[in-house]
């Protein structure tokens, strides 16, 4: 009897060394252990009353094609009332949509519909920074003492700090004031993690002033979750205390908001843009994107984020037809972030979004395929920026319009309209081309959705597929587990394994421009899912060049 529970507990071992159940649930709302995004610039995405800017009605009207692709939740660039210097990231009033836009009741509607859905919406957060023509700004600026003058940043008239900015307009106040980003986005006030105390300027965060300035930002965000929003993306959510080594502030703010909202709005989500996820979900966020701050997720996969001698890619990239990439680097990196966070929060690998080029800068639509094969089968919750999923281009060159380019980065060749129709304007506007918020793309072989939706084979429809795939299959889900297979330096392809319960997915991805194989030993047994150029038989994987592989695998028996 000894002898056969013994031999029941090592097949019990055995198949859980093959099969292990899926990862551990991060904490926080369920919607998020299915949660698919798509990225919507508001003022390209679809324009309802023909002014030439995209508005919130339009994204109304656009619900049911977003839900379609296989998205189930979305997040917006920010909607607020501003003079538009950064595209709405200078906001004058955390309280008002912009009349551009249409009204806080037109957000509500929009909150509303998309809930019909069973969707969810996110607003983008500007936490830590205004614009010079916020209220709070222009009393700040004010020489006279009063509520505001601690609400920001201010330097001595006399001392040179670096980047500090002299009072704009015809305020009287002496002292300079240190910006966030551009030179007109004064930085909110949070405090000083270490404040030198030969500089008095340098608030501690426990000021009654920067706490108030902790506190206004709650109320921006009671102010939209009331009205409907399902959470935010925190703008350069790392910005906020200065003077901060270890990030042990600005991670005990952060964690100060998580713990409010997991007791007032338990369904209510945190996304930072971090780019760093071993700090920002310890920190309290329930998903932190790896793009191009920080960790350099996109320079080893898609390359840098601009070009230091013009329009061209990196060619040492993994996703580029050279075939110079290092998926080590890559790997190392992500586990690195994997194993600290899984059982935390979410890592992102979004398709793009407003501030990178799109993944068909310089690619054709096969090298993309490979790109998205690989960035939606991933673990954690995938963003779609809005038209990667039809293929539209990164144009360029791009106007600079609200502050699109910053030195050699183009940021409006990602911000382009949205191509819906073959019609005028691409569809998206009924107003006259040169009034239009960006130029469409002026490519005669631009693609739309109209088109791509007829399409069995187009890139529309293989998103769908993708996400198919993704919402059929356990071992493809957000919290399923991930194990690289073969991950080597300098050598392609690329191939892991995703696994929940008894299911089992091998995903591989070769963007050379040559054809690749590798023997994976213990995977004989294949099925194919959805393939590019790529065969699993007997244990060896042959792939094509620019090619990929999703397959369910059978291990070789252990005993």
């Amino acid at each position: 009897m000894l002898k056969l529970w013994n031999l029941v507990a090592l097949l019990y071992l055995a198949i859980q060394a093959i099969s292990p159940l899926c990862a551990e649930v991060p904490p926080g709302p369920k919607w998020l252990q299915t949660a698919v995004f798509y990225q919507v610039y508001p003022q390209s995405y679809f324009d309802s009353n023909g002014d030439g800017i995209g508005d919130l009605p339009g994204i109304t009207a656009k619900l049911d094609y977003i839900q379609s692709i296989g998205c189930n939740a979305i997040w917006i660039n920010p909607i607020y009332e501003s003079p538009f210097g950064d595209a709405g990231y200078d906001v004058a009033d955390f309280y008002k949509v912009a009349p551009r836009y249409g009204t806080n009741e037109d957000l509500k509607n929009l909150c509303a519909e998309a809930h019909k859905r069973g969707m969810h919406l996110c607003l983008d957060l500007v936490a830590g920074h205004t614009s010079i023509a916020h209220p709070w700004f222009q009393q700040s600026a004010l020489a006279q003492p009063n509520g505001y003058s601690n609400w920001y940043i201010w330097t001595p008239a006399g001392e040179s700090v670096p980047g500090s900015q002299p009072v704009p307009g015809q305020h009287n106040r002496a002292d300079r004031y240190l910006p966030n980003f551009f030179p007109f986005q004064p930085a909110l006030n949070y405090g000083f993690a270490r404040p030198d105390p030969k500089e008095p300027w340098q608030l501690p965060t426990t000021d009654p002033a920067c706490i108030a300035v902790r506190e206004e930002l709650k109320s921006v965000m009671k102010f939209w979750l009331d009205l409907g929003a399902d959470g935010f993306r925190v703008d350069m959510a790392f910005s906020l205390i200065r003077n901060d080594p270890g990030n042990e502030a600005i991670s005990a703010l952060w964690r100060y908001y998580r713990s409010w909202l997991d007791k007032e709005y338990p369904e209510a989500v945190l996304i930072s843009e971090w780019s760093d996820p071993a700090v920002a979900i310890p920190a309290g966020f329930h998903l932190d994107c790896m793009i191009q701050i920080g960790q350099p997720a996109y320079g080893l996969l898609l390359g840098p984020l601009s070009w230091p001698n013009g329009y061209s890619r990196d060619p040492h990239a993994f996703f580029e037809r050279a075939g110079g990439g290092d998926i080590k680097g890559f790997v190392d990196n992500y586990l690195r972030n994997y194993t600290v966070t899984k059982s935390r929060g979410y890592i992102s690998l979004p398709t793009a979004n407003h501030d990178i080029p799109r993944p068909t800068c310089d690619r054709g639509e096969q090298e993309v395929r490979t790109i998205f094969a690989m960035l939606l089968t991933m673990p954690g919750v995938p963003f779609i920026y809005y038209g990667d999923e039809i293929g539209m281009e990164y144009v360029y060159p791009s106007p600079d319009k609200e502050g699109g380019t910053i030195g050699t980065l183009q940021r409006c060749g990602s911000r382009t309209p949205m191509q819906w129709s073959k019609e005028k304007n691409a569809g998206f506007s009924t107003a006259p081309a040169e009034k239009l918020y960006l130029p469409i793309d002026p490519s005669p072989s631009r693609p739309d959705v109209a088109t791509e939706e007829k399409d069995p084979a187009s890139m529309l429809n293989f998103t769908r597929a993708l996400l198919k795939l993704r919402r059929d299959h356990p071992a493809l889900a957000n919290t399923a587990d991930f194990q690289p297979v073969y991950a080597e330096t300098n050598r392609y392809p690329f191939v892991y394994l995703r696994t929940c319960a008894t299911e089992q997915i091998l995903v591989s991805v070769n963007p050379a421009d040559r054809s690749c194989s590798v023997a994976l030993n213990g995977f004989n047994e294949a099925t194919q899912l959805l393939v590019q150029g790529a065969v699993l038989k007997g244990g060896r994987l042959e792939m094509e060049p620019v090619s990929f592989g999703i397959f369910t695998v059978h291990a070789k028996e252990v005993f």
